[in-house]
């Protein structure tokens, strides 16, 4: 299977410190900062490598981890007898083809359809 790690959700309880560490000690570069207060969600990642991300949830949201792969359905087909299927294939309506399942923990994997998932960047 062709599969990368596409973005690791972790929850923040302090955004300040969070982005202060994110940002100005792994140097990683911020992509996206959402909501306000202790409600911010917080997009960073390393210098040169668009395709992986950190998101920097609200304490309290669900985790997740985002995967990329350039054929969907090989993964879906390998991955559906061997863990909770939560969502087939679809094609959400952001233009982003994925699918859902379930960590033996109970810990959502996302998978999406990204032709340049393989590729180095």
């Amino acid at each position: 299977m062709d599969i990368t790690i596409r973005a690791s959700f972790l929850p923040h309880d302090d955004p300040e410190a969070s982005l202060a560490f994110y940002r100005d000690v792994l140097g990683f570069e911020v992509r996206g900062d959402v909501g306000r207060g202790g409600t911010r969600r917080l997009t960073v990642g390393p210098l040169g490598q668009a395709g992986t991300s950190v998101v920097l949830h609200p304490a309290g949201d669900d985790p997740e981890l985002l995967l990329a792969t350039p054929d969907l359905d090989s993964v879906f087909e390998r991955l559906q007898a061997r863990a909770e299927v939560i969502q087939e294939p679809i094609e959400q309506p952001y233009g982003i083809r994925d699918c859902a399942f379930l960590d033996p923990a109970g810990n959502m994997i996302r998978v999406q359809e990204l032709p340049e998932a393989g590729a180095s960047t």
